[in-house]
């Protein structure tokens, strides 16, 4: 191993009808499980985003982190990920330095071209242009926190000598998501990281690294994993069925697969959890199969798990993150030391 791997949650705060819980009843009870989780040994909280979404999914992912700053002493905080095309650069490279500041650099930007139109046309930018979109946001960001004025003559972007402060003591990680191979091979060649979800594109990322000359130890991989890991699984897979359908057949539909006329919704719960991103294990296979994964994978920096599923009910999640911090992760940390 190229050293510690970290172990920590994911949190979309969605709020699905129907719902008895308040969206402030339900921040609360996350901030609370979050402080609570880092005193049972997680060591980052990552949280995504998108807008317009009927169950309030994540919009400000951001102010949930500075919130989190608040609630935790020392968990690395993360976005798996924001949608750097609909964003200002300058603006989210200000937000992101102000977190780092308050948190005593302990915030990591994680960004992705993001791919539904409705948050495109909002925004009034054009899907076409992602790639410069995010190409020539990367190259703001990253002059705004040189403490050098920011200049930029490109496609989507003109800067001219602009200075940004604050300038954060800790600058913040760029790590960037995407699940298709000229996605991945941006992610390989301008991110500090590659954010992978469900374990897509890890190879793709080792191989683009390689194309450009890279050794793998340069590679830095934040695993978004989707495990379902419980003392009993067969149980834990009945009671979280409706939640990983809700959950898969909401991204399918959203185009994250694939279009969406192309890409079938899951016909039932266990149906997503068996064909989808879904890991459901019991504390031994979890070992068995994390250890094999951070072998296989050196590169591996962070591992983290959905918190809750949406709509599921703040036990669930809260059983499932007792057992991993007690009877897997444990295990897994001494067995790669």
């Amino acid at each position: 191993m190229s050293g510690p791997v970290r172990f920590g949650l994911w949190y979309d705060f969605r709020n699905p009808a129907p719902s008895k819980c308040s969206f402030e009843d339900l921040y609360a009870e996350y901030l609370k499980q979050i402080a609570w989780s880092e005193t049972l040994g997680f060591q980052s909280v990552w949280l995504t985003e998108h807008h317009f979404v009927e169950d309030g999914y994540t919009p400000s992912p951001l102010v949930l982190a500075a919130a989190i700053g608040e609630v935790t002493r020392n968990m690395q905080i993360g976005t798996n990920l924001m949608l750097l095309p609909l964003a200002d650069p300058v603006r989210l490279a200000e937000d992101a330095a102000s977190l780092s500041i308050l948190t005593r650099g302990r915030f990591d930007l994680g960004v992705g071209l993001g791919y539904r139109e409705v948050e495109f046309d909002y925004f009034k930018r054009d899907l076409k242009h992602r790639p410069s979109l995010m190409e020539e946001g990367v190259d703001i960001i990253r002059q705004a926190w040189s403490g050098k004025p920011v200049n930029l003559q490109g496609k989507r972007f003109t800067v001219k000598n602009l200075p940004v402060r604050p300038v954060p003591k800790v600058v913040p990680k760029i790590l960037m998501g995407g699940m298709s191979e000229p996605a991945i091979a941006r992610a390989a060649r301008f991110g500090d990281g590659f954010l992978a979800t469900g374990g897509i594109g890890i190879d793709l990322y080792i191989k683009a690294l390689e194309a450009q000359g890279k050794p793998r130890s340069a590679g830095a991989i934040y695993a978004g994993h989707w495990g379902i890991i419980s003392k009993d699984p067969e149980a834990e897979a009945r009671k979280v069925a409706p939640y990983a359908l809700y959950q898969t057949n909401a991204y399918v539909s959203w185009g994250a697969f694939g279009p969406p006329e192309q890409v079938p919704l899951f016909p039932n719960g266990e149906a997503a959890l068996r064909d989808g991103l879904y890991e459901v294990w019991d504390g031994p296979a979890a070992v068995k199969e994390l250890v094999k994964l951070l072998r296989e994978y050196p590169e591996i920096r962070d591992v983290h798990f959905w918190a809750q599923l949406p709509g599921e009910p703040i036990e669930q999640g809260n059983a499932r993150i007792e057992y991993l911090a007690t009877e897997v992760l444990p295990k897994v940390r001494a067995a790669i030391q």
